[in-house]
């Protein structure tokens, strides 16, 4: 493993999450496309991010919206072409921005030529590409194995090849047998591909799905499922993924990207505990980012002693040299604003950009963008067509992105409609109104933005949780030159915290999420309003940008 004498770009760097089919449509057929960040490039370079992470572009039925690739190698029409896509790698790079892209790793299309020869016979030469087996001597089904989207047999019958194929998500989403020589070179040629076009980080989508048990045992039923929970959640899905192989899988990925220069980075999606996340950094010889979703999770309990607790339990099981990661949003999960409220999501925002590790920001969240209401007529996530009723829907967070007080926001032409309605006022939280408004939550994330740029404590120095009432989370992030300490109030009541006796009478706030306070020297006790958080320095330190 090469040693490096520098910090990657990816540990102070802040990663922005586009959800391509909605963040700019340029053609105007309401859905957005490759051209359409290129169109809003001088919008991100403004907002201060240092790299774009893309949803999948590649060509695709769109069963589930990209996540089942027809073609891993080329584009789809409706996002544009394979030349876009090097012109916006040119474009972002040109801008000294970084972009990452999705490696759909676990399963393919239905429709993918590989799978088309695989299903055809026994005797094809693709005939183990994809998880084949014989139905048992009674003529049942494998195993018990269930699908994530409706809880039914994750098994389809094949007449052709009197077969099952096993898929974990959609039928149309058959599983990739990684244990094929032939398919696991073939994919692994995939990250070859799109490294040598110039991305700079591969986001590996169900990373932990990639192997299953090699003897399909029967996933053990969970006995306190009932009705209203999610349907997959009938089995505990200990054989399907996550088993222990994984992490070779994982070790065999970094060892690719370490080839190519740059400072490449590997992240994975996994939705597990912390305690399950942290195995796969190994010994900083897996994932650089294991994607820690903590925050997201349908468990969090958005309160100052909760957040405090995930913090610092996530900063005592990281591995010795891993570097932690931290999201509030995703296209998976609903908007953090609708969770918690959009007086607390600002404490959110500051929360997130002022802990140690790297920040990824979903697009619209700097915004303070919530979730849609979806007309049943308009909703197009499998997911909540299979599974209605109980929350799993996906569409609500994927709305389009709102950049002015246009109709459908500037995504599109009015004319079109967008291929998700937005079904909110909008008029005061749009990109453009908010750029006017030196208070908007736009702005807060912009000044965050560029304190971290200002203040390279807060993208690289350390951090150490800080004694303080039930209602408030502060901490202190420090280097050899420099400490900041960052108080949030978790409560819609005035606060009050003792300073640390060397900040008394020695400091001043930084930046306030109510962006009305900077300035002038703190006294032995800190007040802060409902819903209010601070940054504050001592005085006697001023910014130490490298």
């Amino acid at each position: 493993m090469p040693t490096m004498s520098h910090a990657p770009w990816w540990k102070s760097g802040v990663i922005y999450q586009i959800y391509l089919r909605s963040f700019q449509d340029s053609n105007g057929d309401g859905i957005g496309d490759v051209q359409g960040i290129i169109q809003r490039l001088d919008y991100l370079k403004w907002l201060g991010i240092d790299a774009v992470w893309v949803t999948p572009f590649y060509p695709s039925p769109m069963a589930d919206f990209g996540y089942d690739v027809s073609d891993h190698t080329n584009i789809d029409p409706i996002f544009g072409t394979l030349a876009d896509v090097d012109r916006l790698i040119q474009c972002l790079h040109d801008s000294n921005l970084k972009i990452l892209v999705d490696f759909v790793a676990a399963h393919t299309s239905d429709q993918h030529p590989w799978f088309i020869e695989s299903r055809s016979s026994p005797s094809n030469p693709k005939q183990d590409w994809y998880i084949w087996k014989d139905p048992t001597p009674e003529g049942g089904l494998p195993n018990n194995w269930i699908g994530r989207f409706d809880g039914l047999s994750a098994w389809e019958w094949e007449p052709k090849r009197e077969q099952y194929y096993l898929h974990s998500f959609l039928k149309e989403q058959p599983d990739i047998n990684w244990r094929s020589n032939g398919a696991k070179q073939a994919m692994l040629d995939v990250l070859h591909f799109w490294l040598q076009r110039g991305i700079d980080g591969i986001r590996v989508d169900a990373a932990y799905r990639a192997l299953k048990d090699p003897q399909f045992r029967d996933n053990p039923v969970n006995p306190d499922w009932h009705p209203g929970m999610e349907p997959s959640d009938r089995l505990f899905e200990v054989f399907s993924k996550n088993i222990p192989e994984i992490h070779d899988y994982n070790r065999m990925l970094r060892s690719l990207v370490e080839k190519y220069d740059g400072d490449r980075l590997l992240m994975a999606e996994l939705y597990k505990s912390l305690e399950e996340i942290v195995k796969h950094y190994g010994a900083n010889d897996e994932f650089h980012l294991p994607l820690n979703s903590e925050l997201m999770s349908s468990d969090c309990q958005w309160n100052a002693e909760y957040v405090r607790e995930v913090v610092d339990r996530y900063e005592r099981l990281l591995p010795e040299g891993a570097w932690p990661n931290w999201s509030l949003s995703n296209h998976d999960k609903h908007r953090v604003a609708s969770r918690i409220g959009i007086a607390q999501a600002r404490i959110g925002m500051m929360l997130l950009l002022t802990l140690r590790g790297t920040p990824t920001i979903y697009y619209g969240e700097e915004l303070g963008m919530e979730d849609a209401w979806i007309p049943s007529e308009h909703i197009q996530d499998p997911w909540e067509i299979k599974a209605p009723g109980i929350g799993v829907g996906r569409d609500t967070e994927r709305t389009p992105m709102l950049w002015d007080n246009s109709p459908h926001a500037g995504f599109c032409p009015e004319s079109v409609p967008p291929w998700l309605p937005i079904t909110y006022d909008y008029s005061h939280l749009h990109v453009k109104a908010q750029q006017q408004d030196s208070r908007s939550f736009l702005s807060l994330t912009r000044a965050l933005l560029r304190l971290r740029r200002q203040h390279s404590v807060l993208q690289l120095g350390d951090y150490i949780a800080l004694y303080s009432p039930s209602q408030l989370f502060c901490y202190r992030r420090f280097n050899e030159n420099s400490e900041l300490i960052i108080a949030l109030n978790f409560s819609s009541e005035y606060q009050e915290w003792v300073l640390p006796i060397e900040f008394r009478h020695q400091s001043t706030v930084l930046l306030s999420t109510f962006m009305d306070r900077h300035g002038g020297k703190l006294g032995d006790i800190l007040e802060l309003r409902g819903n209010e958080g601070l940054v504050i320095q001592r005085c006697s330190q001023s910014s130490d940008t490298d």
